[in-house]
């Protein structure tokens, strides 16, 4: 699949839930209101769909959420796409993950063919934690951390740069994710969804940080590449990397070989942009078959923007995009 700008999508993002045990600050706000069950794909659509993409290209799946570990039958799912790794087809199954459903499964993961996960951990403070997950236990996250480094699982962790929150913490954090053979990602604040709040208050750019960090580690240019948006380098003194996702000071708009696909079977080709197709209505139509799945697909890439127009200022009250992290998949 190209897009208009000659950029080759092999990397589909799938929300199999909007819901999460835990509300952070940056994703959602205390009291959300999920979809109903009747608007959610069930497990086969969403089996069907990603299989539909695997055979015009993509070559990496991503599940997300919310917090997809806590949908009912979901390993079915990661069983169903594990199964096509290789052969030419889907090269990598992945995981974003809040940590706290991996002490009972990741040992599934693993023989389900995942061999990569993400894990979100904003700081390694109890008290931090909590505020930031609203009501989370930081205990349930580690013990998630080690269960999947115990079952093979190579664990990459994404931080989310939050000014006057966890800033003080990246030293210690890197530190610690070289003690435990762990890559770290950190990742500015994006405008999306109402999170009650102001995130001029919450927003750190990470220009800043990587300056700082600089100040105790050497950090090393790399050509590593994991197909997402993340730039890294190699941290000279633990042998670990770090990434940097930087939507806001630096966009990754030119590379961008990624589209996202929720739980109700809408498909946005941009994180930043509202523009969308409806694939559950195809999906759902008995006249419309594998065909014209795939001619809803290949249309939908044609409409692929240039870039995301994110911004945040205190003069601009409202998100850049009113839908949640939550809804389009992290």
């Amino acid at each position: 699949m190209i897009d208009p700008f000659g950029r080759r999508i092999s990397y589909l993002r799938v929300s199999v839930t909007d819901r999460c045990d835990l509300r952070c600050v940056y994703c959602m706000a205390e009291d959300m209101t999920f979809l109903p069950k009747r608007e959610v794909l069930t497990l086969e659509e969403l089996d069907r769909l990603c299989g539909a993409f695997i055979d015009l290209g993509v070559e990496k799946i991503r599940l997300t959420g919310g917090e997809p570990l806590v949908r009912r039958g979901v390993i079915g799912l990661i069983r169903n796409l594990g199964a096509r790794i290789g052969g030419g087809g889907l090269q990598e199954l992945t995981i974003t993950t809040n940590g706290t459903q991996l002490p009972k499964m990741a040992d599934d993961l693993y023989a389900a063919g995942v061999r990569r996960i993400n894990v979100s951990l904003d700081t390694l403070d109890p008290a931090v934690f909590k505020a930031v997950t609203r009501w989370g236990e930081i205990g349930q996250t580690l013990d998630g951390l080690f269960a999947a480094k115990a079952a093979g699982l190579a664990v990459k962790i994404n931080a989310v740069a939050l000014k006057g929150v966890n800033e003080g913490e990246y030293d210690r954090m890197l530190a610690w994710c070289g003690e435990h053979g762990f890559d770290l990602t950190l990742i500015e604040t994006m405008p999306l969804g109402d999170i009650s709040g102001d995130r001029m208050d919450q927003y750190l750019p990470l220009s800043v940080v990587r300056d700082r960090l600089r100040a105790h580690w050497t950090l090393e240019a790399t050509d590593y590449r994991t197909g997402g948006p993340a730039r890294y380098y190699t941290v000279k003194e633990t042998g670990r990397r770090i990434g940097f996702i930087t939507p806001m000071t630096h966009n990754f708009c030119e590379s961008c070989n990624r589209v996202r696909l929720t739980c109700t079977g809408t498909l946005y080709m941009c994180l930043g942009q509202e523009d969308a197709a409806d694939l559950r209505q195809v999906l759902r139509d008995p006249e419309a078959g594998e065909a014209g799945l795939r001619a809803a697909i290949e249309a939908a890439m044609l409409r692929k923007p240039k870039g995301h127009d994110f911004v945040i200022e205190r003069r601009q009250a409202k998100p850049a995009v009113a839908r949640h992290m939550s809804v389009t998949g992290g």
